[in-house]
C-alpha cells in the first residue's frame, strides 16, 4: 500500500475571537505551545473573515478563509479549507463533513449531566461528539477519566481516543493583581475560593451549606464568575453572610485570588479535568476536591478529598487547613510538585505524537 504524509495540519481558529472560557483557554494555550515547538508538522490556523482576535496571536500562520461566521462558517467553509490536511479542533465541535480530523472532547458531561447545559445545547453537542467519534481519525481528550467515560458511552474505541492533559503553567506568566484583595477586604490564607456556578454538577450549593456552619463563620467564601447573589437566591439557595461575590475578575486578579487563598474548593460531582484547582496547585495553594471525575487524577497529593454530599466534612477539612500550618504547607509543596508536570509544552509534544500516530497511514 502506498502511503504519504499529509501536507500539513490546519487548526480550527474560531476560538481566537471567542470569550476567554476554560475551553477557549485550552485551545489558545495548546495552539500557542504548538507554535513554539521547534519540531512539529507544518501547522496553520483558519479563521472566519474579519476575525478580531481576543487572544494574542500565536506563532503560527493565520489565514482568513471562506465567508460567513460562527457555525455556518465551521460547517460550510472550514471543511473546504482543510482539504488534504488534518483538521484539529479543540472546542468539542467538528464539521460534519470532515473525516481527516482530530477533535478534542473535553468531557462527557452533555451525556452524563445534561441538566447542566439545557436540552438544545446538550443535543447539539451530543450530535457533534458522536459524529466526530464515528467518522474522524480520532478524538482528543484531557484526562484518563474522560477517556474512560467516552469509551463507556460508545463514542469511540479506546485506541482512537488520545489523552492530552491540559497545562496550567500559563498562571506563572500572568502578573498578579493584588489590588483585588484590598477591594474585597481579604487577607492571605483567610478565605476560600470557588467558582460562582449554578450548573448542578458543579455542586456549589454544598459549599454554601458548609459555610453556613458555625465553624466557618469567620472564613469568607469568595465566588468568582458569572452567577450573582441574585442568581443563587432565585435558584432557591440561602446565602451565608460570609459569601463574597467577586463577579468577573481579570486574569491577574484571578491569579492573585488563587495564589493567596487558604484553598481552592472544587466540590464537583464530575469534571473532565478541572483547571482552577490545578492552577491553584501550580501557584502553591492546596485544593479541596470531591473524589469525583478527573479531580483525583489531576490534583494528586496536593488535595484533600472530601465527601461531596457532606457539608460538615468540608467544614472540618477547611478548619484543619486553617488550624494546622504544617498540613497546609505539606499539601502546598506536594501539590506544586505534582502540578509541575502539567505544562503546555508537554501537552503540545504529546499532541505532536498523536498527530504522527494518526497520520502514519495517511491515504
Amino acid at each position: 500500500m502506498n502511503t504519504k504524509a499529509p501536507p500539513g495540519v490546519l487548526i480550527n481558529g474560531r476560538f481566537l475571537s471567542a470569550p476567554p472560557t476554560a475551553v477557549h483557554r485550552v485551545a489558545y494555550e495548546l495552539t500557542r505551545a504548538l507554535g513554539e515547538l521547534p519540531q512539529r508538522p507544518p501547522v496553520s490556523i483558519a479563521v472566519p473573515p474579519g476575525t478580531r482576535p481576543a487572544w494574542p496571536a500565536p506563532e503560527l500562520p493565520v489565514r482568513e478563509t471562506g465567508r460567513l461566521h460562527g457555525i455556518a462558517w465551521e460547517q460550510l467553509f472550514l471543511p473546504r479549507a482543510a482539504r488534504g490536511q488534518l483538521l484539529l479542533g479543540f472546542c468539542n465541535m467538528a464539521p460534519f463533513g470532515v473525516r481527516a480530523g482530530l477533535t478534542m472532547v473535553h468531557d462527557a458531561q452533555v451525556f452524563t449531566t445534561p441538566r447542566s447545559y439545557g436540552q438544545v445545547r446538550s443535543a447539539w453537542a451530543r450530535l457533534h461528539i458522536r459524529r466526530a467519534g464515528a467518522a474522524q481519525r480520532g478524538l482528543l481528550t484531557v484526562s484518563e477519566f474522560a477517556r474512560r467515560e467516552l469509551v463507556a458511552l460508545g463514542i469511540a474505541p479506546a485506541e482512537r481516543i488520545h489523552v492530552v492533559h491540559n497545562g496550567v503553567d500559563h498562571v506563572r506568566r500572568i502578573p498578579r493583581d493584588d489590588t483585588i484583595l484590598r477591594r474585597l477586604g481579604l487577607g492571605p490564607r483567610r478565605y476560600a475560593l470557588a467558582l460562582a456556578n449554578l450548573q448542578p454538577h458543579k455542586n456549589i450549593g454544598l459549599l454554601l451549606r458548609a459555610f453556613a456552619r458555625p465553624g466557618l463563620a469567620g472564613l469568607p467564601l469568595v465566588l468568582t464568575g458569572r452567577a450573582s447573589a441574585a442568581d443563587f437566591a432565585a435558584a432557591g439557595w440561602s446565602l451565608p453572610p460570609n459569601t463574597v461575590f467577586a463577579g468577573y475578575v481579570s486574569e491577574g486578579e484571578m491569579t492573585s485570588l488563587q495564589a493567596h487563598a487558604l484553598a481552592v474548593c472544587t466540590p464537583s460531582l464530575t469534571e473532565g479535568f478541572g483547571l482552577p484547582p490545578v492552577e491553584g496547585l501550580m501557584l502553591g495553594t492546596p485544593a479541596l476536591i470531591a473524589p469525583c471525575g478527573a479531580l483525583p487524577e489531576v490534583c494528586g497529593p496536593g488535595a484533600l478529598r472530601v465527601d461531596p454530599h457532606d457539608p460538615a466534612a468540608w467544614e472540618a477539612a477547611l478548619l484543619s487547613l486553617q488550624n494546622d500550618p504544617a498540613l497546609w504547607q505539606s499539601l502546598a509543596q506536594a501539590g506544586q510538585a505534582f502540578a509541575a508536570r502539567f505544562t503546555w509544552e508537554a501537552a503540545a509534544r504529546r499532541l505532536v505524537e498523536v498527530i504522527a500516530q494518526v497520520t502514519a497511514q495517511w491515504q
